[in-house]
Formats: C-alpha cells, structure tokens, sequence
C-alpha cells in the first residue's frame, strides 16, 4: 500500500531517519516505518518534507526532469534589490552549472514568527524576504543562488511542493495523507 506524509521539518533536523552522531532526525517526530524523504531539506532549513514508501512518487518529487514547483519563503541579509531579483529569476551560475530559471517575488513585512533559535541578527544590516519557486533541487541550492547575488540566506522554509503544502501543519507536525 503507498504511503504519503506531509511534514514540518524544524531547524536543526537531519531529513533522514538515523545519524552517526547525537543530531535530531526524522525518526524523532515520525514513528512510520518504510517511508523515506522524496528530496531533502539540509539541517539548517525548515518547512515541508513529503515523504512516501513509493519509489515512482518519490522520482516524480524529487528528479528535474519533471519540473515540479517547489516553493520557498526565503529571508536574506539586506534589502534585496529588483536586479538581484532579476537575475535570480534569469538562472545564476553556480559551481554546478547555471540553475535554471526560478520565479521570485518580493514578500513584504514578516510572514512568518521569528525562529528558535533566532537567525542571526545585526543592527545595522536589514533583512527582506522573498519567494522563490524551483523546479530542481540541487544541494543547497536557494542559498547558493542568493548568495551569488550578495544576499545570504538567513531563513529558509519550504512551503509547498507540487500541489502539497504545509496548510495547518506546525513545526514537528506530520499529516497522513489518505
């Protein structure tokens, strides 16, 4: 029988079920045995894990071929520019080769609590926030692009993969889905 959950993997968790060391892992907040990540969010990243024990599903999550949209909500250090916004959307060349081309949006305000721990703050450095959508997901790849454009990624919370999202879902949080 296929699985399908939808988690809210918290800063500091190793989206994997064991560790060589004393590190939080999924295997913490998730008793489910048989089911693995379809794609990964690296320990310093929050948000939206699907996990399945269907090795297709899995495929269509995870490789690039079949663009699907993976939305993130993205707080970097400064006051984002629009070119840095254009040029993340034209594709940025990383060490890996140039990403391909992502949507980006300017979020305003705060639109999400702060985080414990709190990111790291300094008086005279703003931060903003941004959505950018991918349709691959290479190794720390939102990180990369912004900071190839001069803004750090402080904050990085997936909120969506395809048509599932993180809705009512709190950090820690696992919903099955039937």
């Amino acid at each position: 029988m296929s699985r399908l959950v939808l988690f809210n993997k918290p800063f500091g968790v190793l989206c994997q079920f064991t560790s060589r060391d004393d590190s939080a892992t999924l295997k913490r907040y998730i008793p489910i045995p048989e089911i693995y990540p379809a794609g990964r969010l690296d320990k310093d990243s929050e948000g939206l894990v699907v996990l399945t024990n269907d090795a297709e599903l899995q495929a269509r999550i995870s490789h690039p071929r079949f663009r699907m949209d993976k939305v993130y909500w993205v707080q970097v250090e400064g006051t984002i520019s629009s070119e840095a916004r254009a040029q993340l959307r034209s594709g940025i060349e990383l060490n890996d080769g140039i990403s391909r081309p992502t949507k980006v949006r300017r979020l305003e305000g705060e639109p999400l609590p702060p985080r414990v721990p709190p990111i790291r703050y300094r008086k005279s450095v703003p931060t903003s926030w941004i959505e950018i959508i991918l349709q691959e997901g290479r190794n720390r790849q939102v990180r990369r692009m912004t900071a190839a454009t001069g803004y750090p990624t402080l904050r990085l919370v997936r909120q969506r993969i395809g048509d599932w999202r993180l809705d009512g879902l709190r950090e820690g949080e696992y919903r099955i889905i039937e």
